[in-house]
């Protein structure tokens, strides 16, 4: 198996703090995002990989175990260690669970592969089953818990996926407006007739900041259409709208279009708002027409 360097994916040193890590993250996401780039497979791939990666450092306890075993591989191959000889199976992380469950999520990005195998072998237990007793006290049967991620377009939909607990299959519907530390119950999938619970963890979208139901976006203006006015593209979980500005629009100004947030948990049918943010683009270089104008202009304001 291939090793993978997560900071090498995301360009960042090895001493990066969170925030390092979020705007290399939130660069690169933009830059290969699937609606930028339709039909790219080149993308879509460098897209999954940007993702898993930002699914480890983001994590302190995984960033901590992906840390060590990159460690123990870099001496392992300092040392002269050939190809396949490396102890693999020392790093897989409760690959069985407690009580000898196993869970196996179908690719979160749908058909053509999500997490690599690397990820999958030696991040695949953790966070994943921790067993607990139920409301009964004591007596009553263990509860099993497992982190299912998911990206926040299917958090949006609603969506469904396959899951595979010790070979039974198992069809999961997410719910429209889920979010991280939502949990889905499924009745007696563990040993012994024990529920099993999948905690949604709701990858950030790198368009997108959420705050409860409400969505924020920048979207970029030229300068002409700022001072003019006109209509501006405004990134959606569906898709894009038009949005018109008015003449003399500011830097950090906000525009608010109802209803285009995240649908709410216990009532779907009722969503947030999606708000706007003015990012006012100045040209890098201008043309020597074009310098003329804001000269003229210059002297009329």
């Amino acid at each position: 198996m291939e090793y993978r360097d997560y900071y090498k994916i995301l360009g960042v040193e090895r001493t990066a703090d969170a925030e390092d890590i979020k705007r290399a993250y939130r660069k690169l996401a933009m830059q290969y995002h699937p609606d930028r780039n339709p039909n790219d497979k080149t993308a879509e791939d460098k897209f999954k990989e940007i993702n898993e990666a930002y699914q480890v450092l983001s994590d302190p306890e995984k960033r901590a175990h992906f840390d060590r075993l990159g460690s123990a591989y870099s001496s392992w191959q300092q040392q002269g260690g050939r190809p396949g000889g490396f102890s693999w199976e020392d790093w897989t992380r409760n690959a069985g669970g407690p009580g000898g469950v196993r869970v196996e999520y179908e690719d979160i990005f749908g058909a053509g592969g999500g997490f690599s195998d690397f990820f999958s072998q030696i991040f695949g237990g953790m966070g994943g089953f921790g067993q607990a007793a139920g409301r009964g006290g004591p007596r009553a049967a263990p509860r099993y818990e497992s982190a299912m991620v998911i990206p926040l377009k299917d958090a949006y939909l609603g969506s469904e996926r396959h899951v595979k607990i010790n070979d039974r299959d198992f069809q999961v519907k997410i719910p429209a407006g889920a979010r991280t530390g939502t949990k889905l119950r499924l009745k007696g999938a563990g040993p012994n007739g024990a529920d099993v619970y999948l905690v949604l963890e709701v990858t950030p979208d790198p368009r997108f900041e959420r705050k409860d139901d409400d969505l924020i976006t920048e979207i970029g203006v030229d300068v002409a259409t700022a001072a003019l006015g006109g209509e501006v593209k405004v990134p959606t979980l569906k898709g894009n709208v038009l949005l018109q500005i008015p003449a003399g629009t500011q830097p950090g100004q906000r525009f608010r279009l109802k209803g285009k947030g995240m649908p709410g948990l216990s009532e779907p049918r009722k969503h947030g708002d999606l708000y706007a943010v003015v990012q006012v683009e100045i040209p890098r270089q201008l043309s020597k027409e074009a310098r003329e104008l804001f000269e003229q202009l210059r002297n009329q304001i």
